[in-house]
């Protein structure tokens, strides 16, 4: 039986919801020992007569690097992004490097560009999504999508227009606009720091639950974490700066009651930016 359009629009709200929770993992309905060996089922015989049956030509899976080489090639990536970012000495040459780098998997998985960042180079604000989707990879520029819309109308409203620096953990298309995987943003995150340390803003806004957890280092799910400062620290260089999570626009167009959530935290954020320049000398 088919689901009316209704159905099926409250299913995927609410898969979308638990995944910005944290749920990344799925339970059967009843309880499986996991440590007991099982043989797997039989298979049922195909008759002699019977041709094996075939639905195209088929094509191999690439297999997925594990074990002592990968994680060896994974270290020698992020060494080399940081090397990379390290010569970095503007926004602007931050973005030429990035493009010329070529140690994440992202950037060979059908990507059309890199998409670095977006807003002021000397903003006081900086907003750390999570990937590009695929207008973002179509234009070149974080959060120009739907999502990114509205992110710029919340902006505005809370008096944050103009004043914010956009950009990713990872800067190459997920495929199908999946969540870039933890191996990914590391790779990724010499550039996100060096930016931070170019930027050097006031306050820092994670949207979604995958930059959260990039950024703080914690396997929270963003429910818990929204609303709550938090810290980033840069191992090297002693830069930090406060971090606001929140939920990712993408989810407000799906779930628009969690408005009011990222309402409440983008005004805690600007309350604070504005209170730290009160401070300021003039």
């Amino acid at each position: 039986m088919n689901a009316s359009p209704a159905a099926s629009d409250a299913l995927t709200a609410l898969l979308a919801f638990w995944h910005e929770a944290g749920v990344e993992d799925c339970y059967e309905a009843a309880p499986v020992d996991r440590t007991r060996e099982t043989a797997p089922p039989p298979r049922a015989a195909r008759p002699a007569s019977a041709p094996p049956q075939t639905t195209g030509t088929v094509t191999p899976l690439r297999p997925t690097p594990s074990g002592i080489g990968a994680t060896e090639a994974l270290a020698d990536a992020v060494a080399r992004a940081r090397a990379a970012a390290r010569t970095a000495e503007s926004l602007e040459s931050l973005t030429d490097a990035i493009r010329a780098f070529d140690g994440c998997p992202l950037s060979g998985m059908g990507a059309r560009q890199a998409v670095v960042w977006r807003g002021e180079a000397t903003a006081p604000v900086m907003i750390v999504g999570e990937g590009p989707g695929a207008e973002e990879d179509a234009r070149g520029l974080p959060f120009v999508g739907k999502a990114g819309q509205l992110l710029d109308r919340m902006l505005k409203a809370a008096g944050l227009d103009g004043r914010v620096m956009i950009t990713n953990t990872v800067f190459w298309r997920p495929p199908g606009n999946r969540t870039p995987t933890a191996d990914e943003q590391a790779v990724c995150a010499p550039f996100v720091a060096r930016a931070l340390e170019l930027v050097k803003p006031k306050l820092v806004l994670t949207v979604g639950a995958a930059a959260a957890r990039a950024v703080l280092h914690t396997s929270e799910g963003i429910t818990r974490l929204r609303g709550n400062w938090g810290e980033w620290h840069l191992a090297e260089g002693g830069v930090s700066a406060p971090v606001m999570p929140t939920l990712h626009p993408a989810f407000l167009l799906r779930q628009p009651q969690a408005k009011a959530m990222v309402w409440a935290d983008l005004l805690e954020l600007a309350a604070r930016l504005d209170g730290d320049d009160s401070k300021s000398p003039h």
